[in-house]
């Protein structure tokens, strides 16, 4: 029998010596990024979170690398060599393989490890397919084969999660739309159905707020659509993402809306739903953490309190108290005596303390603002009504960020209140 021609790609592999693994830390050092584009913008967020020093070289980013300017440097031009200096790492992420072939040149008379998107034969190191869990990192390289190397990290990975040992294609991979949500940022506390619908796209339409870091897990062959909304930015508007979302259904596409927080809290998933239900596109749901609770709930912040407050409400701050198009009763809010959650709500903060102070709220309401909730870059202001004005200029705060009014904030931070709080008698029996 004669023999089977061998396959020219098998046998190159076969004869290259393999990858030598290894784990980069890179905390504080410095990593070149060349390339504003979707590979950048799965790649960035791994290395922010591994707290390397990234820069960014590139004319132009896509918003969601722009929203993230407060953990980058951003150099906003096309690539220099001497870029290269000081770098520990350097990932070449342009759609110029011209570009990037300088940049690996570069990179390797300095001898500096280098990706190369477009041409992994050229680079000097390879980007594996990573999970992490439990303080777990997991990262395999499958000799050039992206797809092959994601499939072997999901086993792993959901084996991990789930407490299985071995996983038989446990995602649906049927034309349709999966709203999915994301929880408040920390890729941890995006649920397994969640980290299951990811794996199982075609197409991922992601918010900037969704945990950005579970894009570099994607598979190379998952198309990346950034609708991210900056604060008086660039915005994608709700009926373009609604276009994209039906179009590449209808084109016989698994299509995974990715946002954070949870869908139906203010993040406008039901019109998502109608939008695709009117298209006759199948949708279907998997709930998120909302960051109204689970943000405060990170720091140690109670909605609620026994004897303290009986009620929490969640408001959207994006209009003002008075704006025509605002639906909220701020006078009868300020009437109740619980806790309130503001969203989006940090550039009209000064006015909604001040309406509430008008409607009968104390002005030393304890007040916690939490930004950048469950991310490396949260911390927390602690204010009142009366100084909240005052200290989120003080203090630089800036959105993302949630905004609890209510003597739970006392409850939780009672060293940082004068004022103790009032504890209502008959409140402890048994329900």
């Amino acid at each position: 029998m004669a023999a089977l021609p061998e396959d020219p790609t098998t046998a190159a592999t076969a004869h290259e010596p393999p990858p030598y693994p290894v784990g980069l830390r890179l905390a504080g050092r410095r990593v070149l990024v060349v390339g504003g584009g979707q590979v950048a913008q799965r790649r960035v967020p791994a290395l922010i979170a591994a707290g390397a020093d990234v820069v960014v070289v590139a004319p132009d980013v896509t918003p969601a690398l722009e929203g993230m300017g407060a953990e980058l440097t951003w150099v906003r031009r096309r690539f220099e060599p001497t870029d290269v200096d000081g770098a520990w790492y350097v990932v070449a992420a342009t759609d110029d393989a011209e570009v990037n072939a300088a940049v690996l040149a570069e990179a390797e008379a300095q001898r500096v490890f280098c990706t190369r998107a477009d041409d992994a034969r050229e680079a000097s190191a390879w980007t594996p397919a990573v999970g992490r869990h439990d303080g777990v990192t997991v990262a395999v390289l499958a000799n050039r084969e992206p797809r092959r190397s994601a499939a072997v990290r999901d086993e792993v990975m959901t084996a991990l999660r789930d407490g299985r040992l071995t996983v038989r294609d446990a995602h649906h991979r049927t034309a349709g739309v999966v709203l999915v949500g994301g929880g408040p940022g920390d890729p941890e506390l995006a649920t397994v159905a969640a980290r299951h619908a990811l794996a199982s796209a075609d197409v991922v339409v992601a918010d900037r707020l969704a945990p950005r870091e579970l894009l570099d897990e994607l598979p190379a062959h998952v198309e990346l659509v950034d609708v991210a909304k900056l604060p008086r930015g660039r915005q994608a508007s709700q009926e373009s993402i609604n276009e994209v979302i039906v179009e590449r259904a209808l084109e016989g596409k698994r299509v995974v809306r990715f946002k954070g927080g949870d869908n139906f809290v203010f993040g406008r998933g039901f019109e998502e739903i109608l939008a695709c239900r009117a298209a006759g596109v199948p949708v279907s749901v998997v709930p998120g953490l909302t960051s109204a609770i689970s943000v405060p709930a990170g720091v140690g912040i109670p909605v609620t309190h026994r004897g303290v407050a009986h009620e929490f409400t969640v408001v959207t701050g994006h209009v003002p108290p008075g704006h025509p198009q605002s639906l909220v009763d701020w006078e009868a809010l300020a009437r109740m005596r619980g806790t309130v959650v503001l969203l989006m709500a940090v550039q009209n903060a000064p006015v909604i303390a001040e309406t509430l102070i008008a409607g009968g709220r104390r002005p030393s309401t304890p007040v916690a603002v939490i930004v950048e909730g469950t991310m490396p870059e949260e911390h927390t202001v602690l204010s009142t009504l009366g100084d909240l004005a005052h200290d989120i200029v003080e203090q630089g705060v800036r959105a993302p960020a949630i905004i609890v009014v209510g003597d739970v904030v006392a409850v939780a931070r009672p060293g940082h209140y004068a004022e103790p709080v009032t504890v209502r008698p008959g409140d402890f029996a048994e329900e």
